[in-house]
């Protein structure tokens, strides 16, 4: 095995756990294009009570280097594309923004990047993907394709398939996309292990860990979850409830009864309506 293949497998295993083949992934990068994102106002607040429980963590090169601590052992997934906003004239126009050498300087355990297939800047996207493999496999840094979705796609178990397949045959190591009905099949055409993104806040708690066992039950090793954890009254004991579900096998009403427990225990952070900003 040579070096560079050692140090893949092993940043591999510090975001996907080989005891148990899964992962917990905090999402935390939504401001590079929303911005002081509700409850993500102060990144450092929101993400410091939470590192105890997360496998690895999501999130761009500036929040890294201002708000989290260098003493952190968590795994740090960079998010290395960007250069659109939420009131830009297209969201797909993504490019890498960070270098290999500032991602190597970070420390980093895995590099993730958006793809937006069947937009009018589906080649731009994917020819990223594809340059930020190659510079990733020559050092042994793996790569997260990120199957992003416009407005205006769908997302079933056709398009994602097809999203989530493109990315493996373009050398992504893990893949992030959405749950659908019919998720099976996209797991079984992408060669790679799939990651279900939480999305925008669900109406109750029950609803996402509904989402993160479904995930888990249909093929996924994991889920990167961000606003369904940071934008809950009570995000501690919901970060924990999701863990025992990715972790420990816990059924939906389990890991509900395990939230409800532990939210007595605690004050909410507000009991004003969250005002969300969702794509």
């Amino acid at each position: 095995m040579t070096s560079m293949d050692w140090g893949m497998k092993n940043r591999i295993s510090k975001i996907i756990h080989p005891d148990d083949g899964r992962c917990l992934m905090l999402a935390v990068d939504h401001g590079y294009f929303l911005g002081p994102t509700e409850r993500l106002e102060v990144p450092r607040r929101t993400i410091t009570p939470l590192l105890p429980y997360a496998d690895s963590l999501m999130l761009t090169r500036g929040v890294l280097r201002t708000s989290v601590d260098p003493e952190t052992n968590v795994p740090i997934v960079l998010r290395v594309s960007g250069g659109a906003s939420i009131v830009g004239e297209d969201l797909s126009k993504e490019t890498i923004t960070t270098s290999m050498e500032e991602a190597i300087k970070l420390n980093v355990s895995c590099l993730a990047l958006s793809i937006f297939v069947g937009s009018k800047y589906e080649h731009q996207t994917l020819a990223s993907l594809a340059k930020l493999v190659d510079e990733g496999e020559r050092y042994g840094i793996p790569v997260l394709a990120v199957t992003a979705v416009g407005k205006e796609m769908a997302r079933d178990a056709r398009y994602l398939g097809l999203a989530c397949r493109v990315a493996a045959e373009l050398g992504a190591h893990v893949v992030k996309t959405y749950y659908c009905e019919g998720f099976e099949k996209v797991v079984e055409g992408c060669p790679v292990p799939l990651i279900i993104a939480g999305g925008k806040k669900l109406p109750r708690e029950i609803d996402a860990l509904q989402l993160a066992y479904d995930a888990i039950e249909h093929g996924a090793v994991g889920v990167d979850m961000g606003r369904n954890i940071w934008q809950s009254d009570y995000p501690v004991p919901m970060i924990k409830a999701v863990r025992t579900i990715v972790h420990k096998g816990a059924t939906v009403k389990e890991a509900y009864d395990l939230f409800l427990k532990e939210k007595d225990k605690e004050k909410p952070r507000s009991s004003e309506p969250q005002k969300i900003i969702s794509r």
